[in-house]
């Protein structure tokens, strides 16, 4: 399972404060917590600060990278702002994301055309949001191939079918997971990415439901998450999961979890 944190996000306001304030050292707690807790990517975004978010979002890259040894997932629809930020990352980050909206795939792909960076690819169209599981592949199979003729490696695209609440539409938590398992097998190679949180919205008990859903997410095949890594209780859930559905080799993972005391809430 691929995590990338996504804690350091200016809409939260303690982090949208450090940012405002240039205070490195809170920043830089944030970043290694999290990468301890396990993550493999850090979520970089500065997308409130309009005409400074370039500026913001170069700082916090070499800020975070130089707490830790984490590549950074650079979370703005903005190339400008990426180009900043990529100008001072150290190793191969990961791109928060492109969509098949056209203003912003084309601005996008230049980008990311011809690099080793990871991409995540957004189930979004000019047409608007996907409700159903074929309107999600459809938008898949345009994205990802749009994105191999330009020259990015099939294991570089991480696939977001774009979970939507289910307090809405009855349907919408049904449809996503099997997008995630028709994705899985029709397009090989190619990973699945979500940021699952929507999924509660409007919901009380909102971890709960979140935990649950990520858990039916991978036994579809979901192997990234775009979360808080240091909910014990997810990681925990997280880690069991991958060992029941047979993706933990002789039990390591879960072994291990076990003598870091991850079960321990």
């Amino acid at each position: 399972m691929i995590i990338v944190g996504e804690l350091i996000n200016a809409s939260r306001k303690a982090i949208g404060e450090a940012i405002r304030a240039q205070d490195a050292e809170a920043v830089k707690k944030v970043a290694v917590d999290q990468r301890e807790a396990g993550a493999n990517f850090i979520d970089v975004n500065a997308g409130i600060f309009v005409g400074k978010e370039a500026e913001y979002l170069q700082w916090l890259v070499k800020t975070v990278q130089e707490a830790t040894d984490a590549p950074c997932c650079i979370d703005s629809p903005d190339p400008n702002a990426i180009h900043a930020a990529l100008s001072v990352h150290k190793g191969t980050a990961m791109i928060n994301s492109i969509s098949l909206e056209k203003s912003r795939f084309d601005s996008l792909v230049p980008v990311v055309a011809g690099t080793d960076l990871k991409v995540i690819a957004l189930c979004m169209s000019d047409e608007g949001m996907p409700e159903t599981t074929d309107q999600r592949l459809k938008i898949a199979d345009r994205l990802i191939n749009g994105l191999v003729q330009n020259n990015v490696p099939i294991d570089n695209i991480y696939v977001d079918p774009l979970v939507q609440p289910v307090a809405t539409n009855k349907d919408f938590g049904i449809e996503f997971l099997n997008a995630i398992e028709a994705i899985s097998k029709q397009f090989k190679g190619v990973h699945t990415m979500c940021g699952l949180s929507n999924i509660s919205y409007g919901l009380p008990n909102r971890k709960f439901i979140n935990q649950a859903f990520a858990i039916m997410a991978i036994a579809k095949g979901l192997d990234g998450l775009i979360i808080n890594p240091l909910d014990k209780r997810m990681l925990a859930g997280l880690v069991t999961a991958e060992t029941l559905f047979g993706r933990d080799n002789f039990c390591m993972n879960y072994l291990n979890a076990y003598r870091s005391q991850l079960f321990e809430f």
